[in-house]
């Protein structure tokens, strides 16, 4: 056929006959080489799907070895390979839908929380138990799960409040159940195979089940200390045994005048060199019984202290044991036992009682006593097994549970070191109580309190009084569930509420205090009891208790509930790191927070007046904000062109 000359026009080709010519061209190509193409970046599964559907070539390309779908995989979900091996083989294809179903289902659940459980009134230490069970009955990866409630939560700071708030409390479950099987695990090994240091790492883990602790990672800490510790012994005596011993061997020193050195060594290296010490100045903080916070902050308490000592001792060939000694957890080093072996006779005066709390000091059995300023018997000096430090150790943490505040995070060790309590020690009948009447008064979880208490029954029947009365009034509880009386709207429009100025979601500051917090709810007056006005002085107020009251999340991590005339919208609005802020709100907005549709709905005018208040407020401030933001850029040409 002959070409056009030079004044005929070209004949377009179409787009399909260039698709089909590129497309058999692509074909053609082999098939490593296609699902290299297929995994560039820019591609995301929906291009991949309709690669596949094109032809039965690139069908095959798509979903023959499994490479283009992991890929896929790995894109989306970068975080989930830390769980598969490089050698393993999976279909991807069937992976990549499980995890996306799963993102749905939990995303699905997450968002149903708040209209089953929101209450205006924060409801501490609070227990979603059916939505826990609800995640648990979809029989999915669990590391799907995680991965998911992470990418939640990793979102935009300031957006998805509430469901990031959501997802943070079913991740803390999550994890903490998995925690407790591994622990039920560690208590089933016989009991010369149990590491102390492997138990305190699991009750840390337990009560900070968001944070990255692991065993791994708190063991190579320790082994870095340990170095030290040889090289400190190195300079003393190069020949100690210590010194050829690799990592990881049972080296076991008998020779007292070598364990001797031993002991020098680390009491120089943890005291002298990196000035750890007993925290006699805020001794019943509860990091100071987490390991990890021992290793970070280098202070803690004789427990936690001993631990770290104990296991130290043990990798450098020295065994020394936990003494469950009254206020004052000690170890002990069998001295007179190893320098005269004839002489053992197992008395407690045989043995050197370590104080790590006292920078290592080393007592005798008399001088143990002065610690606590009276006598005790020969029991109290006897070594215990590893699950009796971890009882003593959360016992340490219950009772700092017992003294708190009565505030959100009071609760929540006391219902993470019970949990921990009754899982080493499941028929403590007291523990028991104690669990079912803290449910039982926080409101949460009835269907558990019943099961404690029918525990409870099984293992002591003299128990039946306090029993009888949990269970009626449980019983009750469960009853007003099925049947929940929904709190009437608060209309600002009406006559009753003609004195309420501010509206939920607007930061404020206290006139007296000086607090930042931001509004959650309001009465037209003082609610509260005569005697909390008595208590906190109301009367004094000009207007006192006849005024409208303003539920309000401080900065500091309180709920307040102040007096109208000592609040004023703050001049600069900034985020309220407040725990419970999305129970309630959805977004920061920059100048307010953004109510959610549950809070929206106890408060349907509110959020029409604090748009309108911000706008009037900050629009007739923003010249000021204006000014003062440009004042550095005008510093910045003065000094430019200054001589």
């Amino acid at each position: 056929m002959a070409s056009p000359g030079a004044g005929e026009r070209r004949r377009p080709v179409s787009s399909e006959i260039i698709i089909e010519r590129d497309k058999k061209k692509l074909t053609d190509l082999p098939a490593e080489l296609l699902e290299y193409i297929l995994c560039f970046p820019v591609l995301n599964y929906v291009d991949i799907l309709s690669v596949a559907c094109t032809c039965k070539r690139l069908h095959d390309v798509c979903y023959g070895r499994g490479k283009v779908w992991r890929h896929q995989f790995k894109l989306r979900w970068p975080m989930l390979q830390r769980n598969y091996r490089n050698n393993e083989s999976h279909d991807w294809l069937k992976e990549y839908r499980t995890r996306y179903i799963v993102g749905l289902q939990i995303r699905r659940t997450v968002v149903s929380i708040s209209k089953r459980f929101f209450t205006e009134v924060p409801c501490v230490g609070q227990v979603l138990g059916d939505s826990f069970a609800e995640i648990e009955s979809l029989g999915a990866p669990e590391h799907f799960c995680e991965d998911e409630l992470l990418s939640i939560l990793n979102t935009d700071k300031r957006k998805s409040l509430t469901l990031k708030y959501y997802a943070k409390k079913i991740l803390y479950f999550l994890r903490q159940q998995n925690i407790l099987r591994s622990l039920k695990v560690f208590l089933e090994q016989p009991a010369e195979q149990q590491s102390a240091l492997e138990g305190a790492v699991l009750v840390d883990q337990y009560c900070n089940p968001l944070a990255d602790i692991t065993l791994e990672n708190i063991s190579a800490q320790l082994e870095e200390l340990a170095d030290k510790v040889r090289k400190c012994l190195r300079v003393s005596n190069p020949s100690h045994p210590s010194q050829r011993a690799a990592a990881g061997d049972c080296l076991v020193v008998e020779d007292f005048e070598l364990q001797r050195q031993v002991i020098c060594a680390l009491n120089t290296v943890l005291y002298e060199q990196l000035h750890y010490t007993g925290n006699e100045c805020d001794f019943y903080n509860p990091l100071n019984s987490y390991i990890h916070q021992v290793l970070i902050r280098r202070t803690g308490i004789p427990i936690s202290l001993s631990v770290l000592y104990m296991t130290l001792a043990r990798k450098l060939g020295v065994l020394l044991e936990p003494v469950n000694f009254p206020n004052h957890f000690l170890l002990r080093w069998c001295e007179k036992q190893r320098r005269y072996p004839i002489y053992r006779s197992g008395s407690i005066y045989d043995y050197i009682y370590i104080d790590t709390f006292g920078k290592g000091k080393q007592l005798t059995a008399k001088e143990c006593e002065y610690l606590i300023g009276h006598q005790v018997t020969a029991d109290y000096y006897s070594a215990i097994s590893t699950s009796k430090v971890l009882l003593r150790m959360v016992g340490n943490l219950l009772n700092i549970g017992k003294r708190g505040e009565g505030n959100e995070k009071s609760y929540q060790l006391l219902r993470d070191s019970l949990d921990l309590y009754l899982t080493i020690n499941p028929d403590n009948v007291q523990y028991l109580l104690l669990q079912a009447r803290l449910y039982f008064h926080l409101g949460i979880w009835p269907e558990k309190v019943l099961d404690i208490l029918q525990h409870i029954q099984a293992l002591d029947p003299s128990q039946h009084g306090a029993v009888g009365y949990l269970v009626q009034h449980t019983l009750e509880h469960i009853q007003h569930k099925k049947h929940p009386v929904l709190p009437e709207a608060k209309l600002r429009s009406a006559t009753e509420h003609r004195d309420v100025q501010y509206s939920v979601g607007l930061i404020m500051k206290h006139k007296r205090s000086g607090y930042n917090c931001v509004i959650y709810g309001w009465d037209p007056r003082c609610t509260m009891s005569q005697e909390w006005i008595t208590t906190m002085r109301v009367h004094q107020l000009s207007n006192g208790a006849n005024q409208p009251f303003y539920n309000v999340l401080v900065q500091d991590g309180t709920c307040r509930y102040a007096a109208q005339e000592n609040l004023e919208p703050h001049s600069a609005p900034l985020e309220i790191a407040h725990p419970e802020v999305g129970r309630y709100f959805s977004e920061f907005s920059d100048t307010h927070y953004v109510a959610n549709e549950e809070l929206q709905a106890r408060y349907p005018e509110d959020m029409a007046e604090t748009l309108g208040t911000v706008g009037e407020l900050y629009h007739r401030l923003s010249p000021t904000l204006e000014n003062e933001a440009l004042l550095p850029s005008v510093r910045h040409n003065a000094d430019a062109t200054a001589p």
